[in-house]
Formats: structure tokens, C-alpha cells, sequence
């Protein structure tokens, strides 16, 4: 009979314990898995998941999630608008809907439902009291919100919540929008605009007399002042508003952004547009990547050390590691030294074997890596790519001729210290050691302007390949770029939609 690890006497159970000890020995984890959970967005599925079992709780939860995943629902837009009478924000919700393709639900659309008990309803309590009970709005809301269109192409609430006690009632029935956004504007403005407000019966579309006039005569012939534009009606509905949306607000901390109404139409949709087309900050475990593209002298070197320093990334020099391997007579010494002799470029292949080799140490794994000097070409792209060191951030820094000239052509080294300056932004303390200074053969303008010559070359088919690439201006002060890099480092890369 065999024996189990629970009966296997005290020496199989103190290897079993030894085993399940995080103490005993670290847990390498391949680079793969990682990059695999990033690429496919698991901790976020995940999580997404996890909420709605929470919010829903499935009496068999398999099946649910099962639906859940089929329905591939978690990107689709979920928005609230909100703002007071006449800051446009039907306007800016029926032109959200009709360019993000997704379903516009108002206080008006939901009551005016065929064939729905609710709606009649909720139709009724408006036409008596000219509003609709709280609990009976939200059952209706939910009820719609169930429905496969909403399910499957998302939804945009205009007008709703219209109380902080709406807005508790629907995050407990687990409706939660990914973007809220609020209008603002003085209420001098908001009277006078709504003085001049007109309404399309046929399709619902909202007209100014002074702003937004329609050229059609047909059209101009058949709008209507909408009930209770009058000054004082305004005035009041905007000190209800005034009183429910300091209440509100409280329970959209994280996703609300707010635009000013005072501004061209236009303008106002496509801030709203930006903003509900950017995804927020992920809470997924994070390993940068980072790669550093750019000319000679565009500051990929100061900005892999500053990365280095603030957030303990491994900096990789490619050009450095192949300088070390020869150093420390290293296994790959031998291939890489005849071509430092002869002053030529090494080859693709034996880079790669050296890069991997350091990519690949638990270090690089763990704490994540800031290289720069490779790869220079597409071919170089495609090779590192093909062993599966895919960066997850890249930057390039562009930097115009004159400015990499004025850089790099003044650098000097003094033989004596070995001391390095720059006639413009370090010049030598004294005469007698400017007299004495050098120039690198490499900091030459020929040779400098070979090398961006040859970086500009391939860096358009590197920016193709890398199509998430994030493009900087590196012509500015080092840490103003610095805080570029960090900002698209921290913030997260848009999901492509296919």
C-alpha cells in the first residue's frame, strides 16, 4: 500500500511544511507568466469577475461566470451625466450614445417603455405629480439595463442619479458607471440659455435660438419651447439642483471629471469624448518594462538612471553589457573582443545571447528593467520579440540636430583628472585646464550626425512595430521629460478595441 505525505512519518511531513514555506526558498517565476497575465488583462478579468459574483450572488456561481465571460461586456461604455437645466447635457449624452454607438437612457425615455407594467406606472405618478418615485425609477432603470443591447453595447445615464439617495440605491443594486461626468456653469448663464432653449418633437434633439439654430425651415417650423424654462421655474430647478449635486458627488470619487458648460458645444463633447475613452488607473501588479528609444545624445543614459533610482528598475546599457562581458572575460569575451578590435558593430545574434543572459537573471524578473541601446532596427525588434522580451512601455525621445550638436560637440575630458565638462554647461574652472582638454573623436558633428542620420532611418519602422510607443519631446529640461516617462509609465495604456 503507498504511503501519502500524511502518513508518511515526521520526515515526509516536515518536507511536505518545507515545501509550502516561502521561507525556505525563493519562487522563480518565469518572465512568460507575467507578461502573459499583462498582455490578456487576467488580473483585471479577474477582478471584474470577482465583483460580480459579490454584487450578484449566483446560487451556483460556475454557470454565472460562464455567462459572464461569454458576454465579454467588461470595456463597454458606462457613463452618468450629469449637470443642472440647460447646461447641454442631453445634448452631450445623445452625442456620446450616437458616436460610441452605445444605448442613451433619461427619466423620459424609461417611462415612455411599450409593454412594460413598470413604465405605465412610472407614467402615471409623472403625469399626476410631474416626477417618479424614487424606488420605482431605479426598478425600471434596472429592468432596462438588463436588456441584451444594454448588456452587450453599454449604456449612458443622462440626468440620473438625481439624488444622493438614488445614487446609494443604485451602487447597492450593483449598477456602477465607469465615468461620471458633471457640467458646470454660472447660473446667469444657465437662465439666459434656457430662456432661448427649443425642443424637436419628432426626434428629440435640443435647438438654440441664439446658439444653435437649425437651417432647415421644415425643422425651424415645428420646434417648441419646452414647459419650465420660464426665469423663475429655472432659478428654482437649479437651487433643487445646487442642493441634490453637492450630495452626489461624494459617491463618484475616483471616476468623475467635470467641464465647464460655458464653453462652444463642441468643445464640451470632445473633453467629454477624451475623458470617457480613457481607462483608469489599473490595480494589477505592475512589472515595468521599459524600453528607451532616440538619437545619440537625446538622454536615454540620465533618464534609464533616473528610472533606476526612483523605482528600482534594472538599467541595461546594451552598450555597456557587451563592454562588461569582455571585462570580465566572460563566456562570450572570446566572440565579442575581435569585433572591438577591428572597431566594427557586433553582431545581432551574439547581443542578443549577452542581453538575454541579463535579462533573464531574477533581478530583471522581479524588480523589472529600463534598457535602451537595443534594438536599433526592425530586424533587432523582431529578433528580441521572437525570444519573448516584449517591453510593455516605450519612449521615444526626439531631439532636433542643432540641439544633440550643442550636447555632444562640447563635451571635453581633461587627460590629467579624467574630469569631464562641457564648454557650455560646465566649462573648466581655469584657463590652464581648458588648454589642456580634450575632444572624444566621437563627439565630432560628422560623426555625430551619422549616427542620427542612421537612427532616423529605422526609427520609423521601430515606432510601427512598437505601436503603443509613447513619443516625447526630449529638447527640454531633463527632469521635465523625466516626469513624461513617469506619467506613461504609471498611468495605463488604452485597451485597443477591435
Amino acid at each position: 500500500m503507498t504511503r501519502g505525505p500524511s502518513d508518511s512519518g515526521p520526515q515526509g511531513a516536515a518536507a511536505l511544511r518545507g515545501s509550502m514555506d516561502a521561507t525556505t526558498a525563493p519562487h522563480r517565476i518565469p518572465p512568460q507568466m507575467p507578461q502573459y497575465g499583462e498582455a490578456n488583462h487576467i488580473f483585471e478579468l479577474m477582478q471584474n469577475m470577482l465583483e460580480q459574483l459579490l454584487i450578484h450572488q449566483p446560487k451556483d456561481p460556475i454557470p454565472f461566470m460562464i455567462d459572464h465571460l461569454q458576454r465579454d461586456n467588461d470595456y463597454v461604455p458606462k457613463i452618468v451625466i450629469l449637470g443642472p437645466p440647460a447646461s447641454g447635457k442631453t445634448t452631450i449624452a445623445m452625442w456620446l450614445a450616437k458616436h460610441l454607438s452605445t444605448n442613451l437612457l433619461s427619466v423620459e425615455s424609461l417611462i415612455a417603455k411599450e409593454y412594460s407594467p413598470l413604465a405605465a406606472d412610472a407614467r402615471m405618478h409623472y403625469q399626476k405629480f410631474k416626477m417618479v418615485p424614487d424606488m420605482l425609477l431605479i426598478r425600471l432603470m434596472q429592468e432596462r439595463l438588463k436588456e441584451e443591447d444594454c448588456v452587450r453595447r453599454g449604456w449612458i445615464l443622462d440626468g440620473i442619479p438625481e439624488t444622493r439617495e438614488q445614487a446609494l440605491t443604485i451602487q447597492t443594486l450593483g449598477i456602477s458607471p465607469r465615468h461620471v461626468i458633471v457640467l458646470s456653469a454660472p447660473d446667469t448663464v444657465l437662465i439666459e440659455r434656457n430662456l432661448g432653449k427649443r425642443i424637436d418633437p419628432q426626434t428629440g434633439e435640443i435647438y438654440h435660438t441664439t446658439f444653435d439654430w437649425p437651417p432647415e425651415s421644415e425643422i425651424q417650423n415645428r420646434l417648441m419651447v419646452p414647459a419650465g424654462i420660464f426665469e423663475g421655474e429655472t432659478a428654482r430647478k437649479l437651487l433643487e439642483y445646487h442642493r441634490n449635486i453637492v450630495r452626489i458627488l461624494p459617491s463618484y470619487p475616483k471616476i468623475l471629471k467635470v467641464i465647464s458648460a460655458d464653453q462652444p458645444c463642441v468643445d464640451v463633447f470632445y473633453q467629454a469624448l477624451t475623458y470617457v475613452q480613457t481607462s483608469h488607473r489599473s490595480n494589477a501588479p505592475f512589472t515595468p518594462r521599459v524600453l528607451l528609444c532616440g538619437p545619440v545624445g537625446s538622454g536615454k543614459s540620465l533618464q534609464a538612471a533616473l528610472l533606476a533610482q526612483k523605482y528600482g528598475l534594472i538599467n541595461v546599457c546594451c552598450g555597456q553589457l557587451l563592454k562588461e562581458a569582455v571585462a570580465d572575460k566572460s563566456k562570450y569575451s572570446d566572440l565579442i573582443q575581435p569585433f572591438f578590435e577591428k572597431e566594427i558593430a557586433v553582431p545581432d545574434n551574439i547581443i542578443m545571447k549577452v542581453l538575454k543572459q541579463r535579462l533573464d537573471q531574477q533581478d530583471c524578473v522581479e524588480r523589472g528593467w529600463v534598457l535602451h541601446g537595443f534594438p536599433r532596427d526592425l530586424d533587432q525588434a523582431h529578433l528580441m520579440d521572437s525570444l519573448g522580451y516584449k517591453p510593455n512601455r516605450v519612449f521615444f525621445l526626439n531631439v532636433p540636430f542643432d540641439s544633440v550638436i550643442e550636447r555632444l560637440s562640447l563635451r571635453r575630458t581633461d587627460p590629467i583628472t579624467g574630469e569631464r565638462y562641457h564648454l557650455m554647461y560646465k566649462p573648466p574652472p581655469t584657463i590652464e585646464v581648458q588648454a589642456r582638454l580634450l575632444q572624444n573623436p566621437k563627439d565630432s558633428e560628422e560623426q555625430i550626425k551619422l549616427k542620427m542620420d542612421l537612427f532616423y532611418r529605422n526609427s520609423a519602422e521601430l515606432e510601427q512595430f512598437y505601436g503603443d510607443a509613447i513619443t516625447l519631446n526630449g529638447d527640454q529640461d531633463p527632469y521635465t521629460v523625466f516626469e513624461y516617462i513617469e506619467s506613461g509609465i504609471i498611468n495605463r495604456l488604452p485597451k485597443k478595441v477591435p
